[in-house]
């Protein structure tokens, strides 16, 4: 990791008042390294720790990235249920998840126009709304 990336990540991690363990840190530069936005499962992101040298365990995989969500890092995007994307970019925009690969990828945001949601029931309010568009190639 270079110097530029290893400021970036432990930026990352300390702006969200999370310290900046070994583990975090070689995450994280997977995850933010080279400034890019990244739609990663704990599975996935498993795999790229592996692949680049790093010991770490599928539970602390899934640990961090729900740290990470909790500290206001990163979003969970859930598909099919029980599928969870864990999403790098943090502002409201909607999803493309493509049914044949199973790659969730960003929607423009521009182009999305919700004009009514149905009213929160009584005592609850709503929080979010998650867009997520199913495509299948024709």
């Amino acid at each position: 990791m270079s110097q530029d990336d290893l400021a970036r990540c432990t930026a990352w991690l300390t702006g969200a008042n999370l310290r900046p363990t070994r583990q975090r840190l070689a995450l994280a530069a997977l995850l933010v390294g080279d400034g890019e936005h990244r739609h990663v499962t704990a599975e996935s992101l498993h795999a790229s720790s592996c692949a680049a040298g790093h010991s770490v365990s599928l539970a602390t995989v899934y640990n961090t990235l729900r740290a990470f969500c909790e500290a206001g890092l990163m979003q969970e995007v859930t598909v099919e249920g029980s599928k969870t994307y864990f999403d790098t970019r943090m502002d409201d925009h909607p999803h493309f998840y493509w049914e044949d690969t199973g790659r969730l990828v960003d929607a423009p945001k521009e182009e999305l126009e919700i004009s009514r949601l149905p009213s929160a029931p009584p005592g609850a309010e709503i929080a979010s709304v998650d867009v997520v568009l199913r495509l299948r190639r024709k």
